[in-house]
């Protein structure tokens, strides 16, 4: 009589092992906290672009600086990271003329000074917002292959351990419980392949929109210095 056992995706993570199971269940987790991260990442990317361009066409239009700043300052969520940090470095500006409006000879360099600082400050506080994430998936794409193969291995073990009260080992006695090992192995690939992918393509996106805008940072100094004199 041949016993046709259920070698079903769900009737093998049923009948795994409970360490492997709590592994594929950490696995599952990790991969929907990177998924939630992969799609916030990804609207949060595509919209700092589109601020960026907006902004960017928007300043080189030659409108009035001091409308813009306005402008920037009262709608500071919506403007966008380039946004903040023109208003942070023509604020600064700003109030450093108005510092040494009473002095007879004003400070240019401690001006134009300190609306660099204050461009670069809010320089990196946009970087920071805009990496927030990348480490964990990065984490993820490196540690869970490894943690797949740990559910893996002991899932193994446990089959051949499962051999010793057989008198015949058979391929059939064995089959079901590498079977249930390796899903370990396949869930940790499906956590980690995305989370790679991802990752390499946020780090790219999101440097070039730090070369926009240190660019933008060194270009806004320059016109700047030129309204210091």
């Amino acid at each position: 009589m041949n016993v046709t056992q259920d070698l079903s995706f769900i009737a093998l993570i049923s009948n795994a092992h409970l360490i492997v199971q709590l592994i594929m269940a950490l696995l599952l987790g990790i991969s929907l906290t990177s998924w939630t991260y992969i799609f916030r990442k990804m609207f949060a990317v595509r919209a700092a672009r589109r601020q960026t361009i907006d902004f960017e066409k928007t300043f080189w239009a030659g409108g009035n600086l001091h409308a813009l700043h306005q402008s920037a300052g009262s709608n500071r969520e919506q403007s966008g990271a380039l946004a903040r940090i023109f208003e942070a470095g023509m604020g600064e500006f700003i109030k450093g003329k108005a510092a040494h409006a009473g002095s007879r000879e004003m400070d240019a360099g401690a001006v134009l000074d300190g609306a660099r600082r204050a461009m670069r400050a809010a320089f990196q506080r946009e970087m920071d917002a805009l990496e927030s994430h990348l480490a964990f998936l990065a984490s993820v794409g490196s540690v869970s292959p490894y943690i797949g193969l740990l559910g893996t291995v002991w899932g193994i073990m446990n089959a051949f351990r499962g051999l010793a009260n057989v008198q015949q080992a058979t391929l059939a006695a064995v089959a079901p419980g590498i079977a249930e090992a390796l899903i370990a192995t396949a869930i940790g690939l499906f956590a980690a392949i995305p989370a790679v992918v991802a990752y390499n393509r946020f780090s790219h996106d999101i440097d070039r929109l730090a070369i926009r805008f240190e660019s933008f940072v060194e270009e806004f100094s320059n016109i700047l210095q030129r309204q210091s004199r």
